[in-house]
């Protein structure tokens, strides 16, 4: 069960709390006091007052993932693509300790935490990262992936391969991350493959649904619909409609 927030956690830069925070607050005060009192009646009748329980789990459960909500649209600001260093046989891309070392003290400040399941089935290896947020909410994805034999690998190096890029790609799907390659020294780099207009309009009609805040970041990461890159739009798409039902269940 989310832990609920206190008073002075709605405050932030000196300033009161918007009013979507404040209202399952004030829920979840007015709860507590109805339990506290129908605890001392000792002719309550013990079915309210599991349906008293319930609804106040579920206030704050809907208050935990306010809370992860808006500390998710926050974070997103800072998170900046991630250098493809790592050299493969399919070309280049950001290795795990280079995706953990950027984003771990972006995810601290806004107080996330990322963990990994590692489960091992007959079709291969699925890896199943967890988002937390310090409130209580959580969101996973997962991934299940063959042994990567390629390479002449072992058998335990074909395990570790295959964890290790489950990883970066469920963490890279959970934080919405984007990767680059490195400096060409100069050299004209090639041009970036745009959405077309049938995807950007399927990305306005998302953006329209979700909070203020998704959309600020929306505009300060992309600008404009037209400018999102094909290679963004599939899980670009994923997280804004996750956030815009979000929105729709809180209203």
């Amino acid at each position: 069960m989310a832990t609920p927030i206190h008073p002075q956690q709605g405050q932030r830069n000196g300033q009161l709390a918007t009013e979507p925070t404040a209202q399952p607050l004030q829920e979840s005060t007015a709860i507590i006091q109805v339990i506290e009192r129908a605890a001392l009646n000792p002719e309550v009748d013990i079915d309210k007052m599991e349906r008293l329980l319930q609804m106040q789990e579920r206030v704050l459960d809907r208050q935990a993932l306010m809370a992860y909500s808006t500390a998710m649209a926050a974070m997103q600001t800072e998170l900046p693509s991630i250098a493809e260093r790592g050299q493969g046989n399919n070309g280049a891309y950001a290795t795990l300790e280079d995706i953990v070392d950027t984003v771990r003290p972006i995810m601290k400040k806004h107080g996330f935490a990322v963990s990994f399941r590692i489960q091992t089935h007959e079709r291969g290896i699925q890896v199943t990262g967890v988002l937390m947020h310090k409130d209580g909410h959580r969101e996973e994805t997962s991934m299940l992936l063959p042994a990567d034999t390629s390479g002449s690998k072992n058998a335990v190096q074909a395990f570790g391969s295959s964890t290790s890029y489950g990883k970066r790609y469920v963490l890279c799907a959970l934080l919405n991350i984007t990767t680059r390659g490195q400096d060409d020294n100069g050299h004209a780099a090639a041009p970036v493959k745009l959405v077309t207009p049938f995807q950007a309009g399927q990305i306005r009609q998302l953006i329209a649904a979700c909070p203020s805040a998704t959309q600020e970041w929306f505009v300060g990461k992309y600008g404009d619909a037209e400018q999102v890159p094909r290679d963004d739009f599939d899980r670009l798409r994923a997280s804004l409609h996750k956030r815009a039902l979000t929105n729709r269940q809180q209203h």
